[in-house]
């Protein structure tokens, strides 16, 4: 009896090792789960990253036979004195300010109207939140249709049902006559799409908003403005700085929209510069080192616009 008991104690194995191997089996199951990711990482991100970076100085043509030359700056020189990317980056520029001001009035507004409850405010809510949802080029077709001089709903709309007053500015949407009025057409899309993204994240910040703040103001007989001004703004400045962060880096990089909708015509009325990068990276050009160049400078504008937008949302943190 005294032997088998023996035996058994030497072939059973104790709670430490079940659990060392049980550490052994977890970690091979992580690791088995982690490499392949940051393989594919390394593959499909920091390898065109890096190499991308290489071809910026240099003058590859990726429908050429010869290998990259090296050039030094000469690319970002060449962009510093190009005047077609000058007025790409004024159109951007444009768009960009009148797109995320827009939004970010629609947006507040929007959360104002929805934040309180009354019957039928949660499908109010979710049909306003619907654009943001669809596809950016599936948006730009739709609105494409809309504007269209012929059969469009939306030039009806504005100028009436008289074909005569239609037929004489069909097109001035999209089309040709009046300069800067096809940049205004596609800003109005893209605050119909991402007004409710602004929306979204104001309507999160006004109900994380305490009640006794605006208990303790209306005991203190503060009008509503002064409410606004004092309470609900300040509370949600810090949320409504990050859409305006989110949009603004969004509008820099806008490209689907403005393709689906004019391919950055009539002219380069609405060439934003993902469109003019694009028209030279891959439209008959081909200026692999150009483009690549353009791209860093680019990032480069977004990751500066992104830095004072986050010190000034620290700021107005260190405030509330």
């Amino acid at each position: 009896m005294a032997s088998v008991t023996a035996e058994s104690a030497v072939t059973k194995p104790t709670p430490r090792a079940v659990t060392h191997q049980r550490q052994l089996s977890d970690r091979a199951i992580m690791n088995l789960f982690i490499w392949p990711t940051l393989v594919l990482l390394i593959v499909f991100n920091f390898f065109p990253l890096f190499y991308s970076l290489y071809l910026a100085f240099t003058n590859y043509r990726a429908t050429g036979n010869t290998a990259p030359l090296w050039v030094g700056i000469q690319n970002f020189s060449n962009i510093l004195t190009d005047p077609a990317l000058w007025q790409a980056f004024a159109t951007s520029g444009r768009y960009v300010l009148f797109s995320v001001a827009l939004q970010t009035i629609v947006g507040f507004t929007l959360a104002m109207l929805v934040r309180g409850k009354f019957r039928g405010s949660g499908l109010v809510t979710t049909l306003i939140l619907v654009p943001m949802m669809l596809s950016p080029v599936v948006v730009g077709l739709f609105w494409k249709l809309l504007y269209n001089p012929n059969f469009g709903f939306f030039n009806y709309a504005i100028l009436g049902v008289n074909p005569a007053q239609v037929d004489m500015l069909a097109g001035r949407f999209l089309g040709q006559p009046v300069p800067g009025l096809a940049l205004w057409a596609v800003v109005l899309v893209d605050v119909w799409m991402w007004s409710p993204f602004v929306m979204l994240l104001v309507l999160s910040g006004l109900n994380a908003i305490p009640d006794y703040l605006y208990e303790a103001a209306a005991i203190d007989r503060a009008s509503s403005w002064f409410q606004f001004w004092r309470i609900t703004l300040p509370q949600v400045m810090p949320l409504l700085l990050i859409a305006v962060l989110f949009r603004t880096i969004e509008a820099l990089k806008s490209f689907d929209l403005v393709m689906g909708m004019t391919g950055g015509g009539p002219g380069n009325q609405t060439e934003l510069i993902a469109v003019y990068l694009y028209r030279v990276a891959f439209l008959g050009q081909f200026r692999s080192g150009y483009a690549s160049a353009l791209a860093y400078i680019i990032l480069i504008i977004v990751i500066a616009i992104s830095n004072l937008y986050i010190r000034y949302l620290n700021q107005a943190k260190g405030e509330s």
